[in-house]
């Protein structure tokens, strides 16, 4: 049987490296672009549009022609099969055609616009507020609903705090890698990378319920007068449906970020990350913090100090 409550300080420790890399990247990207995250079109303000060149051009062709006419801010990204999407500044759609046109005259090629785009910063701003107070109602909401799920269960809101830190841990660690990628690779995000947050919120408390339900079950059958067993038993008994679980959807999710198109490539990507996280740590995380707080067992969080066998 593997151990996992009994090698908690690993996983803890593995979290603790994901959190702290998290934290910096958001601090150093604070500092040098004045936002926590490189936000997109959606949020920053601009125009969003997709163009298409027929024959195709060289992505480096594109943003030199860009930069000599007067648009050297502007983010291209290859949609492949000549196709690039382009975020800039506000600008109508008679200029967005305009630009068409000049830059088809440019580089030889006929171009048309497939899609057009044009974003507000202050809506972008309302949005991002509304969706962390969706995140935090959310997270409230579950912790309650948990509560009273297990509310037979010996101080019950052990198991909802566990399980919606579990929860909290899955989403900081998402943001704080999308972090770092915008710092690493000027990775921008819109819209979806808001829906992509909800969406595995939702995808970790299951995996997360269905562990401390099986928790439950055995406590009440009286499998082990230790509940450190009991915790371990549990997460061992689910973990060929939690990891059968993972792998259908990460299949999915590949197959969608290989063969889906362009302007969803972002928001598999956090669905990728999230349901990977997610896996962890409803298994490594959440089952392994109750048996902590149980115990009061508190030094282990920290795995280079002592704990207390």
């Amino acid at each position: 049987m593997i151990d996992f409550v009994g090698q908690k300080r690993w996983f803890f420790l593995i979290s603790w490296i994901l959190v702290i890399i998290g934290i910096a990247s958001l601090i150093i990207s604070q500092i040098q672009l004045g936002t926590p995250l490189r936000l997109g079109t959606d949020f920053a303000g601009g125009t969003s549009m997709t163009l298409q060149f027929s024959p195709a051009v060289e992505q480096s062709q594109l943003r030199e022609e860009m930069a000599k006419l007067g648009y050297s801010e502007a983010t291209i990204q290859n949609a492949g099969e000549g196709s690039f999407i382009i975020h800039t500044q506000e600008i109508t759609s008679d200029e967005a055609q305009a630009l068409a046109e000049e830059l088809g005259a440019e580089l030889n090629s006929q171009v048309e616009v497939i899609d057009y785009y044009l974003a507000s910063a202050t809506v972008g701003a309302a949005t991002a507020r509304s969706a962390v107070i969706a995140l935090i109602v959310a997270s409230i909401a579950m912790l309650f609903y948990i509560v009273w799920a297990f509310r037979r269960m010996p101080k019950p809101f052990r198991w909802g705090s566990c399980a919606v830190i579990a929860l909290v841990h899955d989403v900081f660690i998402t943001v704080g890698i999308f972090s770092l990628l915008g710092l690493l690779t000027g990775l921008e995000i819109d819209a979806l990378f808001i829906t992509g947050l909800l969406t595995i919120v939702g995808y970790s408390i299951n995996n997360i319920v269905v562990i401390f339900d099986r928790i439950r079950e055995n406590k009440a059958r009286g499998l082990s007068s230790d509940f450190a067993i009991t915790v371990n038993s549990s997460i061992v008994e689910t973990l060929g449906r939690c990891l059968n679980t993972s792998l259908t959807t990460l299949f999915v999710i590949l197959a969608l970020f290989l063969f889906g198109g362009a302007t969803i490539h972002y928001f598999v990507l956090v669905l990728l990350v999230g349901v990977l996280i997610g896996t962890y740590d409803s298994i490594c995380v959440a089952g392994p913090l109750l048996v902590v707080w149980e115990r009061g067992d508190w030094s282990s969080l920290l795995p280079w100090a002592k704990t207390r066998v």
